[in-house]
């Protein structure tokens, strides 16, 4: 097996608008691609693969606007086919649309599995080979930093690798800069991949790539291991999305790759915004990430039981196998009953540094946590209403508004659909705001008079938005009046929090939590301020 070495730099081709763009529930509108665009570009990728111009107006669109922007480390690429069966290259209107969009990089897929080429774009064995060849010549006569696809490479290799390798040779000969080996089907096993890598590097040469799905799961994996083999080009989409199960998360890759191998991905100095780049590109495409995410999730460095978090407290490699700061993540030391007195300890003395173990400030503060988890409160996946019971409980707290009252009113419309509104008046600073506010629901519409009541005190609060709202009965054999949790997670699109609210009333436990989200979100701009003047 071929170890790949330190210092090696892996090109990364982000897919995210093309590929990720095809994912189920994902639709990016122009700005969405252009904000995506900036982002991509200042993390510092080498290629952005952004769409295909001759499939759709939205595409033709962001390339003619794409034209004014200037990046700065990434090289924007237009995807298409190879030319047709039977056509002149540059009598293709795909072709003329790649040419139209006026990128410096081309990427075209060709076939590569004998079954797509005689029964799916019905055409000779031959044919195929010359339209690859003829492709990546014209646009190698144009001046274009030409990607090769080798579409359904590995399940043509398994099927017929002679055909197989000839395409690439075809693509080769034709003068493509980088060829690509794709797992279209996602399908293919690590050493399978290593294998095949190796050997196209053996009798192929050139630059290759590998561009993996993840049906069968382990697209990280096979990517790595296509590395391992010699690849020196990933493809794959920035939070994983893409269609079926998903492509390759890049996330992933770049953070094995350049903190485990000492593989360049990204400049360094862009290594810690990885995650922060994968929070503002799920924002802009309006999907949760997945807390549990490798690398970038938020419980990807959560500690719970006590064993493991004294474990980290002593030396952070014990329950840790990378630095999460490195990638901008951070460490988080959940709230529990099987926390332990040396994890509240640490959350007080963010509060205030002078609290010892044996305190009475200490004492109080367990005290309060014991008694809130009996009513139904639970901590461990809202630290941040949390670290309001320890502000509240040492006197650092001071509320950035009080309420006067609240109205909820939702009625079934002859229709059969609901309406649902929300009056509420608050107090800040001896001055009186009345608002009201429609919601789907009444919890929404309480949450939006609220945040339009305190936005004209609070203008930062418009940049918060509420990213999962969760309910759960805690007795069901009260039934109807049994006691809930509302467990609200909030983001500003740089961060995320959660906060808790309890009671028999789920509006009033909505109220209590987002109450908090908001108070926390205030609190911590306040912070970074006066940090900021230090």
């Amino acid at each position: 097996m071929k170890k790949s070495v330190g210092n090696t730099s892996i090109s990364i081709f982000d897919s995210t608008l093309r590929d990720g763009a095809q994912a189920e529930g994902i639709s990016f509108s122009v700005d969405d691609k252009l904000k995506i665009t900036r982002a991509l570009d200042e993390l510092g990728v080498a290629y952005i693969e952004a769409g295909n111009p001759g499939s759709n107006p939205k595409d033709l669109e962001f390339f003619q606007r794409i034209k004014g922007m200037q990046l700065q480390h990434s090289v924007l690429t237009a995807f298409g086919s190879t030319r047709r069966p039977g056509v002149e290259t540059s009598e293709d209107d795909n072709i003329k649309n790649l040419v139209m969009a006026e990128t410096p990089a081309i990427a075209i897929f060709g076939k590569s599995w004998d079954f797509h080429v005689t029964e799916i774009i019905n055409t000779t064995l031959e044919e195929n080979l010359d339209m690859i060849r003829d492709t990546m010549t014209y646009f190698k006569s144009l001046k274009k930093d030409v990607v090769y696809d080798a579409e359904h490479f590995f399940d043509g290799y398994k099927n017929n690798p002679e055909y197989a390798m000839a395409t690439l040779q075809a693509a080769k000969d034709g003068g493509a800069d980088w060829i690509v080996l794709c797992d279209t089907n996602g399908g293919a096993f690590p050493q399978e991949i290593f294998d095949a890598t190796a050997r196209v590097l053996q009798e192929i040469g050139g630059k290759v790539g590998i561009h993996c799905h993840n049906d069968g799961g382990m697209a990280v994996a096979n990517t790595i291991m296509a590395v391992e083999a010699g690849a020196t080009q990933v493809q794959g989409t920035y939070i994983g999305f893409g269609e079926r199960c998903g492509n390759v998360n890049l996330c992933s890759v770049i953070s094995n790759l350049q903190l485990k191998k000492k593989m360049s991905c990204l400049p360094e100095d862009k290594l810690k915004e990885v995650t922060p780049t994968a929070r503002y590109i799920a924002e802009v495409a309006n999907v949760s990430l997945n807390e549990r995410e490798p690398f970038i999730g938020n419980s990807a460095f959560a500690h719970k039981g006590g064993m493991h978090i004294d474990g980290v407290h002593k030396n952070v490699m014990s329950f840790e196998h990378v630095d999460p700061e490195k990638i901008g993540n951070k460490r988080r030391f959940l709230m529990s009953e099987v926390a332990g007195r040396s994890t509240i300890l640490k959350k007080i003395r963010k509060v205030n540094p002078a609290i010892r173990k044996d305190s009475e400030e200490t004492r109080q503060i367990i005290d309060k946590l014991k008694e809130l988890e009996h009513q139904g409160y639970q901590f461990e996946g809202a630290e941040s209403s949390f670290e309001l019971v320890i502000r509240k409980t040492l006197g650092k707290y001071k509320p950035f508004f009080s309420l006067d009252y609240y109205k909820i009113m939702d009625e079934q419309l002859p229709d059969g659909t609901h309406a649902s509104s929300a009056i509420l008046k608050i107090q800040v600073d001896g001055k009186d705001e009345v608002t009201v506010a429609e919601g789907n629901g009444p919890v929404n519409a309480m949450d939006k008079a609220l945040r339009k009541a305190l936005e004209t005190f609070y203008p930062e609060l418009k940049e918060v938005y509420l990213a999962d709202y969760k309910v759960r009965v805690l007795d069901t054999r009260a039934a109807t009046a049994s006691k809930v949790r509302v467990l609200i997670e909030s983001s500003d699109g740089r961060y995320v929090w959660s906060t808790v609210g309890v009671s028999s009333d789920i509006i009033q436990a909505s109220w209590l939590a987002l109450v908090d989200s908001i108070e926390y979100k205030l609190l911590k701009n306040i912070e970074e301020k006066a940090s900021a003047y230090m």
